[in-house]
């Protein structure tokens, strides 16, 4: 991107004026404390107030990252006391990119079950979503020199301590500030601990190509999906080098994108399907916002029959989806031709032929 004319200090200046989310000590404490609601913790009443005690000093002195070391090689700023937990995720990144390009290695699918749902929890029974992953996993792990990773997004509301944290919009303040991987997380100070997305960025980072499976959860994507989603900004145009900006200083930030800032693509040319079911309404408006979202990071389509939109069991009881989704053979099949047409399409681009995966295929449904 070409330099643009230097803009005065005062339109870098960052705008604030929102009121303040500070607590106050007691306050904070009682919060901290809340979590501990089980009689298991009635006998250590003297050791949790000892421990809120120190999570409040944590809080109100903003000891977002305690443990840091110095930046080093390859960075601008080589002195720059950088999050161990943040190189710890860069090189994670790092090392699925190296797999992502080692030609002699597996081709690599991740497939996504976007569904909060699942017999583990509330809901009492898995998700449609969970099964059409099952079905593409099965046809993909029938092609030779193949590996597949699932990311079941459910665990969001089933297994202890998994998080993703929202984001906090950097990228809007200046793209500069987004840090490739995100460097937001985790914030100890405020407890945003978990935080799921530094174990997903090299599921990213290292796939040839990439499925997502959703329901229709209120003519939107699902909630866990979303979170993901927002989460994957800093994949595109996002800053690999913190100290290029000394951690979260917008202003240096700012000076930086108005310099002229390259927006690299980390994900660019990565392959993806996207497979999205309803009940009701909006199934087509959601695989449209995926793709499109997909195709605006860079990612490939990887072809007309990778991308589907149907309807299982069309306003019939939602306690018989599941029979609906048995009886309708055809849908199934339609998930295997989206998962060879994926297959085909990482095949060809590794060959470096032109992508024309799924041409002959049979659709399983005439009109």
């Amino acid at each position: 991107m070409s330099a643009r004319p230097a803009p005065s200090s005062t339109n870098l200046q960052p705008r604030t004026g929102s009121p303040s989310p500070r607590l106050d000590e007691a306050e904070f404490k009682r919060r901290f404390l809340n979590q501990f609601q089980d009689e298991a913790y009635a006998s250590l009443g003297v050791e949790l107030a000892k421990i809120a005690s120190a999570a409040w000093e944590v809080y109100k002195h903003s000891r977002k990252s305690p443990r840091t070391r110095k930046a080093g090689a390859g960075f601008e700023d080589a002195n720059f006391d950088l999050s161990v937990d943040w190189i710890a995720a860069r090189d994670a990144v790092l090392s699925a990119q190296r797999r992502h390009e080692d030609r002699n290695g597996p081709r690599r699918f991740l497939l996504i079950n976007g569904s909060s749902r699942s017999e583990h929890t509330c809901p009492g029974e898995v998700s449609k979503s969970f099964r059409i992953v099952e079905i593409a996993r099965a046809v993909l792990e029938d092609e030779p020199n193949v590996r597949v990773e699932i990311l079941d997004l459910s665990r969001l509301a089933s297994e202890y301590g998994r998080h993703i944290h929202p984001c906090k919009a950097c990228f809007s303040t200046s793209a500069a500030l987004c840090h490739w991987p995100c460097s937001c997380y985790p914030n100890y100070s405020l407890g945003q601990v978990h935080d799921w997305m530094n174990d997903i960025y090299p599921l990213w980072a290292e796939a040839h190509g990439i499925m997502i499976v959703t329901p229709v959860n209120w003519y939107h994507a699902s909630s866990p999906l979303k979170l993901m989603i927002d989460r994957l900004v800093c994949a595109d145009g996002g800053n690999p080098d913190p100290t290029t900006t000394h951690g979260k200083h917008p202003t240096e930030a700012k000076e930086i994108e108005m310099k002229g800032w390259n927006y690299p693509r980390h994900l660019k040319g990565r392959l993806f399907s996207v497979i999205v079911h309803g009940d009701t309404e909006g199934a087509e408006g959601v695989r449209r916002s995926l793709a499109d979202w997909l195709k605006s990071m860079d990612l490939l389509p990887a072809g007309p029959l990778a991308e589907i939109d149907r309807y299982i069991g069309y306003w019939e009881p939602y306690a018989t989806s599941h029979v609906s989704f048995e009886k309708d053979t055809a849908l199934q099949e339609e998930v295997r031709n989206a998962a060879r047409t994926l297959y085909e399409a990482v095949v060809a681009r590794s060959q470096g032929e032109q992508i024309s995966a799924g041409s002959a295929l049979r659709q399983p449904r005439a009109k």
